[in-house]
């Protein structure tokens, strides 16, 4: 594994990348940076160039005010765009979760020939629903318990919302240094999320008329052990805006850590099936 940082505007990026084959970026979630990628980027590595990095303001990618900010999809998918064209002069492939699906959409709609295929698991751009007056309504609920109880209140309301999406992980006896300190990072990150991210996301809507052009490109993931909760139905929403439909993955909202593995295995069959991917790999 290497690791490097690239000068953006306002931020410098921290990355990690490791084997080899086309890049494949792995854009992280809300208050999530890199190391969210170690389980997955163990299998990946044999067939691409993982390249995973923290998102300006989070772990070890630093603002340069330094203060938190708020976050913007645009920013941070210029940021991903930035990187690309620093690492390579091929179109990419891209995984996003959750957030870093949002960001991956924004990325494929503005620039199209940077991105040979992406896989949006489950983007929580609640603004796309037929009832998103009622989500935001409730992301605005979350924000004001943040500001009034604190953070344990408003993950909680925010986690009874998307019912049961997010699945704990394994809690192994002796947990290695590295996942102890992208937890600790992550602790930390949740509170910077909450103020200055979340809001911001969870109302984005897609450019549909962009993305119609380049759906070929564009796989609309879900996890298995989502169905019939919130964060499941934006990417369907989606896919039905552009005649296309959802690929479910294993695990749940949180599968790139609970089902990491078996995430990784068929993001490598998907990615390798997409029409855009005609290069053996």
């Amino acid at each position: 594994m290497r690791s490097d940082t690239l000068r953006v505007p306002g931020a410098t990026l921290y990355y990690e990348m490791r084997g080899k084959g086309p890049v494949l970026l792995v854009i992280p979630g809300g208050g999530g940076d890199a190391n969210a990628a170690d389980g997955m980027a163990e299998v990946l590595r044999e067939h691409f160039t993982v390249v995973a990095f923290d998102a300006r303001g989070y772990s070890r990618s630093a603002l340069d005010p330094g203060a938190p900010q708020d976050q913007h999809v645009a920013v941070q998918s210029d940021d991903a765009f930035r990187l690309l064209t620093h690492l390579t002069d091929d179109p990419a492939f891209v995984y996003g979760g959750s957030h870093g699906a949002i960001v991956g959409l924004d990325l494929l709609a503005r620039h199209p020939d940077r991105v040979r295929a992406l896989v949006a698991h489950e983007p929580p751009c609640f603004a796309v629903l037929p009832d998103a007056a009622e989500h935001r309504a409730m992301i605005d609920e979350v924000h004001r318990l943040f500001h009034t109880e604190g953070l344990l209140a408003a993950a909680g309301r925010f986690l009874a919302a998307i019912d049961g999406a997010i699945k704990p992980g394994p809690e192994p006896a002796e947990l290695s240094v590295r996942e102890e300190q992208r937890r600790a990072r992550s602790a930390a990150n949740a509170p910077i999320m909450m103020e200055h991210e979340l809001r911001e996301f969870t109302s984005y809507i897609p450019d549909y008329a962009a993305l119609a052009s380049v759906a070929d490109r564009l796989i609309l993931a879900v996890g298995r052990e989502t169905r019939g909760c919130l964060p499941y139905r934006p990417a369907v929403e989606i896919a039905g805006h552009l005649g296309l439909t959802v690929t479910e993955f294993p695990g749940a909202h949180n599968g790139t850590l609970t089902h990491a593995q078996e995430v990784a295995t068929q993001l490598i069959r998907v990615l390798t099936s997409a029409p855009s991917s005609t290069p053996a790999l």
